[in-house]
């Protein structure tokens, strides 16, 4: 299946990451598909060694690879030394919107004092709050609900149904998905006799420039210092984010992560999907941690981290569960071998 979208031609494709070309430099495409589906009129790109059988056979019109794979191509190309990276880039350049008109919805409701930008866009049953501020070019759609003192800068979107509590801010050029809550209470309770007493939680959220936010994500208000968010970083679906927690510039995310309070994680991490972080952690930059791993203490150095065990065939994993179980004995045997060899 082919995504229609505007025509270009390949010397256009090119221009807009500044990469070379082999072909025809007037060689048109009005849509994206994969190598395998793609027609002609398509573009396409390779970047997984896995799809190799379809770079030689595709049809598409121009595909966008590495140079070194050029002689496997029998179509026009884009040369580009990261091909995703520069797929990405020219897929945003085609299906970029077309300027949206000025609206806001009869049934928008804007409590005192909201200050609005220019060329902005606000849908149906949208709420903001007394004293909120919202910057140019920023399209805020349907439910979402903007609290008191809130403010959003130029040219960030929120899909519906979002929910901005009181005090929080959001940088230029975000992007916020539909079911996201930024400013909740955080997680603070004090037990007097077995019953919890709820702690206040008096801080902000401080959300940085070019952040995305995942669907149904959550990101809790700090207890009295602020939640942070810095710059550049991506958050996938269904991650919580605990109060007092400061994320650093450029970190991604994947979904299901749960991130306890009071964590500082650095910047130009990569935390796979499942994670668990626990509280009061320090995570360094250029750290990646893999899928489901659980964090119980900092981490100082970058690389790669790794918990938990792999997916296995049932009955081989109740083996090596079993041995599992035996490893303290074992190693008390072993212990006792060395000492009476003089090991």
């Amino acid at each position: 299946m082919s995504i229609p979208t505007r025509q270009a031609s390949l010397k256009e494709l090119a221009d807009v990451i500044g990469a070379k070309i082999h072909g025809d430099p007037e060689t048109f495409i009005s849509g994206i598909a994969t190598l395998e589906h793609a027609g002609p009129g398509d573009l396409s790109f390779f970047s997984n060694r896995k799809y190799h059988k379809y770079l030689l056979e595709t049809q598409a019109s121009i595909v966008i690879l590495h140079p070194d794979d050029l002689s496997n191509c029998p179509s026009s190309a884009i040369l580009f030394n990261d091909p995703y990276l520069a797929y990405a880039k020219i897929a945003t350049w085609l299906t970029k919107p077309k300027t949206q008109q000025v609206e806001i919805a009869a049934n928008a409701v804007l409590e005192d004092n909201v200050t609005l930008g220019e060329n902005i866009s606000i849908g149906a049953h949208v709420v903001i709050g007394t004293g909120s501020k919202i910057g140019d070019n920023v399209r805020l759609h349907a439910g979402c609900s903007i609290a008191d003192n809130v403010t959003i800068a130029d040219s960030t979107i929120l899909y519906p149904n979002v929910s901005i509590y009181s005090n929080v801010s959001i940088g230029k050029q975000c992007i916020i998905h539909s079911g996201a809550v930024i400013g909740s209470d955080g997680f603070g309770i004090a037990n007097e006799q077995g019953d919890w007493f709820k702690v206040p939680q008096l801080g902000h959220v401080v959300v940085g420039d070019n952040v995305e936010v995942g669907a149904n994500t959550t990101i809790d208000r700090g207890a009295i210092e602020d939640t942070i968010i810095e710059n550049g970083v991506k958050l996938d679906n269904l991650i919580q984010i605990a109060h007092n927690v400061r994320i650093g510039e450029n970190t991604a995310i994947a979904g299901c992560v749960g991130i306890a309070g009071s964590s500082t994680i650095g910047k130009y991490c990569a935390i796979g999907g499942g994670a668990g972080i626990l509280g009061h952690l320090n995570i360094a930059d250029h750290v990646h941690i893999t899928a489901t791993s659980l964090v119980t203490k900092s981490i100082t150095e970058a690389g790669v981290y790794s918990s938990g065990t792999p997916l296995q065939e049932n009955a081989q994993w109740h083996k090596n569960f079993i041995r599992f179980k035996q490893l303290d004995k074992m190693a008390r045997r072993l212990s006792e071998l060395e000492k009476r060899n003089n090991l």
